[in-house]
């Protein structure tokens, strides 16, 4: 199949980048042919080696804008997605594409789909939506209903159940999210033990992942084996970064911790993933018990065991021996944990790595593929193996 992907949010790197390539790269290991469908002011972070067609119509930011001006620039938006959809359903109907993915929606995407002739598509879409909440929930069910007399629009909610808050509806399909892997350094996931357990925290620097509570807490432990903790923050907005410059300023004198203040992506971050041997997530939302983390997948992809929050994918957890959770903003419980876990690593790094093998086997970007091509085809059916 041709299969056309329409994105539309700009990000400097991170896993939006990375699940892309998912799809670009796996889709064509499948012998499928894959198109980027972008608006016209579209600046790919990373070059998908595949063609590209220009969409008119301006991306819109949201970022430093509030008030008035972020309603005006809602409507805004709003506006060009409805041009982005007609000049979309042009390509179907021209059979420039055999099928279209949006990868990365919300059910504000439905909201403007149900008033477009997209949704009249002469070509299946998937509509890919990477968790809902409690809040979202009765709204996208509201959306989706409307769209069921539309039989090529197809709604795929990442997520560990097959239901989405007790409904189940047969043009929402609830799969799996995938892991990410290694795609550009040569690297052999193992776990194993070491004379000094690196372990690390990444990620883009945000104050709700309360990286100074974790680093007090992490000086406090009483380890009984050699331990170093690498910190890397990428950080988009100015007082963040003068934030995290200052966390570095006040633990610069501990000779453990090393600091890493930049974005990392491709090849580079890969191999800072590959040279640590344990992911630490210690930050906690309650959006993480809906939405997939995407460091843990990535410590899944990697094989590398991972401390976190009992609010990131628990169902995970419940099923794979990958590592320890602590109690969701108890940093008492997190210093426990830490030392339980750094202290017998040495006792239980063949559990994890058990577990982390057969969770990579379950949620492999292979697997993934699979299964949005079968949704595409009209082949899948929910319920017999997501």
């Amino acid at each position: 199949m041709r299969i056309g992907i329409f994105e539309n949010i700009m990000t400097p790197g991170g896993h939006e980048v990375e699940f892309d390539r998912i799809l670009v790269e796996e889709l064509q290991k499948r012998g499928h042919e894959v198109s980027f469908y972008v608006p016209q002011d579209f600046q790919f972070s990373f070059d998908y080696k595949v063609p590209t067609v220009r969409l008119g119509g301006d991306t819109v930011s949201y970022t430093k804008v509030s008030g008035l001006t972020k309603l005006l620039y809602s409507v805004k938006r709003e506006y060009n997605r409805q041009k982005w959809y007609a000049q979309l359903y042009e390509a179907a109907y021209r059979r420039d594409i055999d099928a279209l993915i949006v990868p990365t929606s919300t059910y504000r995407y439905l909201r403007a789909l149900n008033k477009n002739i997209l949704r009249r598509s002469s070509v299946p879409i998937i509509f890919v939506l990477h968790g809902i909440n409690p809040k979202e929930a009765p709204k996208f069910l509201k959306e989706a209903k409307k769209l069921l007399p539309f039989k090529n629009i197809r709604m795929v909610v990442l997520t560990f159940v097959n239901h989405i808050f007790g409904h189940q509806l047969p043009n929402v399909y609830p799969i799996y999210p995938p892991a990410y892997v290694a795609r550009d350094i040569e690297f052999t996931p193992a776990v194993a033990e070491k004379d000094v357990l690196t372990v690390g925290f990444f990620g883009q620097y945000r104050r709700e992942k309360r990286l100074r509570d974790f680093l007090e807490v992490y000086v406090k432990g009483h380890y009984t084996r050699r331990v170093r903790l690498l910190v890397q923050g990428a950080t988009m907005h100015p007082e963040d970064s003068e934030d995290f410059e200052q966390i570095i300023s006040e633990y610069r004198d501990c000779q453990d911790i090393e600091f890493l203040h930049k974005g990392l992506i491709g090849a580079e971050w890969q191999q800072a993933i590959a040279d640590i041997d344990v992911l630490l997530m210690p930050y906690s939302a309650p959006r993480y018990l809906y939405h997939w983390g995407g460091m843990l997948f990535t410590a899944i992809g990697f094989h590398k065991p991972v401390i976190a929050s009992d609010d990131i994918n628990p169902e995970v957890f419940a099923k794979f021996n990958i590592g320890m959770t602590f109690k969701s903003g108890d940093m008492a419980d997190l210093q426990q944990v830490m030392e339980k876990f750094i202290n017998g690593y040495a006792e239980n790094f063949g559990g994890y790595a058990e577990g982390l093998r057969e969770a990579a086997e379950k949620f492999s970007p292979e697997s993934f593929a699979h299964r949005v091509e079968a949704i595409l085809t009209g082949e899948y059916h929910t319920g017999k193996g997501k």
